[in-house]
């Protein structure tokens, strides 16, 4: 392992001096990408340096035990040589996570998608609650989050709302929410009192560039037409609505929340991008799951992945038999604990199936 610990900080070091060369200051995309590179290598740089001085710390402790006439100084040297030999079984453990290659598209933005399932009314209002739920957590993470679409309920919430989030690793944290969430509450308008229970999917799609996916302009059909629902005085009166369809797949994305209809376009565009490739990424994906236990972070969209239980204010993750009697909290942002364990444990299926730097 130090044999890999020792070429990554090779690497690293050889990104430092490139990131100094004025012909890669000058390259934007180059400077870019080795930026990127060099952050993500030095997590694992530090580890390394960590973890040589814990391994030097214990050779030095064995000598103290082994040459040294001070009884006191022995002792000391045995409660220090537990600690340290603790601290190496611990970081063995760490390094093995951490040299697990990280997936490519984890650095992506993503388009969150919800769409009210069965239940009528009460999946309409969920998609409210979820919607919130997601909005909070993205503030906590100091994301910028812009609507691309709503389709609101007459009974309040929604029946779908799309947003496009940016920030540092977003698709890396919220693809683990794709699938159904189950709610299980008495609605507002159920006079005796019954539980009832409604589903809401949830799609996360990392978001596309050009590069990405090849699509032909002849090969789109693009639509304008009338924005409809809340959003002011410019509703109804003039074609900002932007729907582009991809013909040859069949693929449609639209957006109304803008006033510009070239800015609905531009994000029309990139969601088509992104949905398209994202069926191709779904391909990818479900080849690895084949030869994979589990898969925590992907699997089948229409798979119910977690259960809200308002009664017991119980949430439970079904992929990993998660269950945490924190609702209020979870419903107000707070999912980062769940997405780390739910990274625990797809790290610990990539070990088992030996997914590690060769």
């Amino acid at each position: 392992m130090l044999d890999k610990l020792e070429a990554i900080k090779n690497r690293w070091l050889d990104v430092e001096q490139q990131l100094s060369d004025p012909g890669v200051v000058n390259d934007m995309k180059r400077f870019k990408e080795l930026n990127k590179e060099y952050k993500d290598l030095k997590p694992i740089v530090d580890a390394l340096e960590e973890y040589k001085n814990v391994l030097s710390n214990i050779q030095n402790n064995k000598e103290i035990i082994k040459t040294d006439d001070d009884p006191e100084m022995k002792e000391m040297a045995k409660m220090e040589l537990d600690e340290l030999n603790q601290r190496q079984t611990e970081m063995d453990e760490e390094i093995k996570h951490m040299l697990i290659p990280q997936d490519p598209e984890d650095s992506k933005n993503a388009i969150l998608e919800i769409r009210a399932g069965t239940g009528g009314d009460e999946a309409g209002i969920f998609v409210g609650d979820l919607f919130r739920m997601y909005t909070k957590y993205m503030e906590k993470k100091g994301w910028k989050v812009e609507l691309v679409t709503q389709n609101e309920s007459s009974a309040g919430g929604f029946k779908e709302v799309s947003v496009a989030v940016s920030g540092d690793n977003v698709y890396g944290d919220l693809k683990y929410e794709s699938g159904v969430h189950r709610v299980q509450r008495v609605p507002k308008t159920e006079s005796q009192g019954r539980v009832h229970t409604s589903a809401v999917s949830v799609a996360v799609l990392p978001e596309a560039e050009e590069v990405d996916v090849n699509i032909n302009p002849a090969d789109l059909r693009i639509d304008t037409y009338r924005a409809s629902g809340a959003g002011g005085q410019h509703v109804n009166k003039t074609e900002s609505a932007v729907r582009i369809t991809h013909i040859p797949t069949g693929t449609v994305a639209e957006s109304q929340e803008s006033r510009n209809q070239l800015r609905n376009r531009e994000i029309a565009m990139t969601m088509l991008y992104s949905r398209i490739y994202e069926k191709e990424l779904q391909k990818h994906q479900a080849e690895i799951a084949s030869k994979r236990k589990t898969m925590v972070s992907t699997g089948d969209r229409s798979a119910k992945i977690r259960t809200y239980n308002y009664p017991q204010g119980r949430v439970t993750d079904h992929r990993i038999n998660l269950t945490l009697y924190s609702l209020d909290s979870i419903i107000g942002g707070d999912i980062q604990g769940i997405i780390d364990a739910l990274k625990v444990a797809e790290n610990a299926e990539k070990l088992k199936a030996g997914e590690s730097i060769a």
